[in-house]
């Protein structure tokens, strides 16, 4: 894995990708340090000065009416972090706290915060010596930030509160810093509100779930291009002329990944004799309306994450003169719209292709395979109740895809009287992906037994991509028709399939990359 150099101008997407989820390394470009230290030097003039300043010399929050007297403000920085590590519940997942660490620390090397740079460095040591930080599930209402979950990270920098290493174990974090020897940090004026001000645990939730919900889009394109061709249905929705009358850039990216996949299918469209009908099922007919409208809705959710890995979120912050102003720039609510926006795509997308499987096992409107998929029917049961678990993952993606973010309430004394919950937006859509990609493999595992039932007499074929995905996930354990089997196993092989990109992959391999 490469490292990942952090300058003072933002991070991108793939940087938090790689060093949440591939281990990367990260360091400090020596420019960064540079506009850190010169930073920093503003914040000690101030510190010197008799007149109060927030974050440098006072209290916080409501309690910012007192001035805090110099040999109290290390004290004042430890208090700070030590009350708000307040976090409660079950750890959050590994990912989720390398993230968030990541993007703090992109915003301490902007130089707008007033750290020293051996903060920096620190936060940059524990992140490259696999040290993670216990952070908790509840505690943040994503204003001021991320507080509690960040608070519990800073708590590890000062050799405090407990982190899990590099094995996984959880231990005080005193004895896992000084086994990789790293010094604790001892906080000076303004750098225990630097190390907590941010939205970077809902940032880091959104990049990864937009990594996600990008192979999900692709993977439901490729599920819906199967049931398609197994239920006999036919591609002429899918043509481009058809997509370029309503201009969504979303909508013609899902038409024309289906149309790859079925291109060259002995099935589509050749068989309304058998099966008369005018035209197919709106889950069938329109799937790249569906899927397309989630993809358009990504890639605003993409441009809102863009702009916040390019910001410096801190409060207050060291501007280019000199000045150390406050601002209102660490609330969630930018991040956490598009949180709550993409679980509603998410619950859309899951919901059709539900109605999808849910179509396939109807003898009524399979036009022609037996009832359930089951091998004979009464005495087998086939997919019947795989139908019930993905109806049950669906309907808690509906419940899901209410809204986090149209939610407040005040905290600090009406201070912070108006908060984003975009923690809450970003930890339901984690759950909200997850259940997506369940419903996407009972689809799958559906749609390929259904093929094989349909192509079975060796007259029909499949389109190259479907026998492909065929194969592929016949190869990955997940086994075809036949007498009813304990179907849980074979349910969580699709899901890795399509959760690690086997999907896709195999699709791929035939059509080349598909969008």
């Amino acid at each position: 894995m490469h490292n990942v150099v952090l300058g003072a101008d933002g991070a991108l997407a793939d940087d938090v990708l790689a060093v949440a989820r591939g281990g990367a390394r990260v360091e400090l470009a020596p420019e960064a340090l540079a506009g850190i230290g010169r930073a920093r030097e503003v914040i000690d003039a101030l510190a010197a000065k008799p007149e109060p300043v927030y974050g440098v010399s006072t209290g916080f929050g409501a309690l910012a009416v007192r001035h805090i007297s110099p040999e109290l403000r290390a004290q004042l920085q430890r208090s700070l972090v030590r009350s708000h590590a307040a976090g409660m519940g079950p750890a959050v997942e590994r990912e989720v706290v390398r993230g968030l660490m990541f993007l703090r620390l992109k915003t301490l090397a902007s130089g707008r915060t007033g750290v020293r740079p051996v903060v920096a460095q620190t936060m940059a040591a524990l992140l490259n010596a696999g040290i993670t930080p216990v952070v908790h599930e509840y505690g943040s209402l994503g204003c001021s930030g991320d507080l509690a979950p960040l608070a519990h990270c800073a708590q590890v920098l000062m050799g405090e509160g407990e982190a899990a290493g590099p094995d996984g174990t959880v231990r005080p974090a005193a004895e896992l810093l000084a086994e990789h020897g790293i010094e604790p940090v001892v906080l000076r004026e303004k750098e225990g509100l630097a190390l907590i001000n941010g939205t970077d645990g809902m940032l880091g939730m959104l990049v990864m779930a937009c990594a996600d919900l990008a192979r999900l889009f692709t993977a439901a394109d490729i599920t819906a291009a199967l049931s398609l061709e197994a239920l006999l249905g036919t591609d002429k929705v899918l043509a481009p002329e058809l997509h370029a009358i309503r201009p969504h850039p979303g909508q013609a990216a899902s038409a024309e990944n289906m149309r790859r996949v079925l291109e060259g299918s002995g099935l589509t469209g050749h068989h309304q004799d058998d099966a008369p009908r005018v035209q197919d099922a709106y889950s069938i007919r329109c799937a790249p309306q569906v899927a397309g409208a989630g993809r358009d809705t990504l890639a605003h959710a993409r441009l809102v994450a863009d702009r916040e890995l390019a910001a410096a979120v801190d409060n207050p912050v060291v501007l280019e003169d000199g000045r150390v102003e406050s601002n209102g720039n660490f609330h969630g609510a930018p991040v956490a719209y598009v949180l709550d926006f993409l679980a509603i795509a998410a619950a859309d997308l899951g919901s059709i292709a539900e109605r999808r499987t849910d179509r396939l096992l109807d003898k009524n409107r399979s036009h022609g395979l037996p009832p359930f998929l089951a091998d004979d029917p009464g005495l087998d049961s086939g997919l019947m109740i795989a139908q019930y678990t993905q109806a049950a993952l669906v309907s808690e993606l509906k419940r899901l895809a209410v809204p986090a973010s149209v939610d407040s309430i005040p905290s600090s004394a009406m201070q912070e009287d108006h908060v984003s919950m975009g923690w809450s937006a970003a930890r339901k859509l984690r759950t909200a992906v997850d259940n997506l990609t369940r419903i996407i493999a009972v689809e799958l595992y559906a749609a390929t037994r259904a093929l094989e039932i349909r192509t079975a007499g060796g007259a029909l074929r499949p389109a190259p991509a479907s026998a492909a995905v065929l194969a592929a996930v016949r190869a990955a354990g997940v086994p075809g028709a036949g007498p009813d089997r304990f179907l849980s196993p074979d349910l969580e092989a699709a899901y890795r399939f399509v959760r690690d990109g086997g999907l896709a992959r195999a699709a791929e391999s035939v059509t080349g990359p598909l969008a």
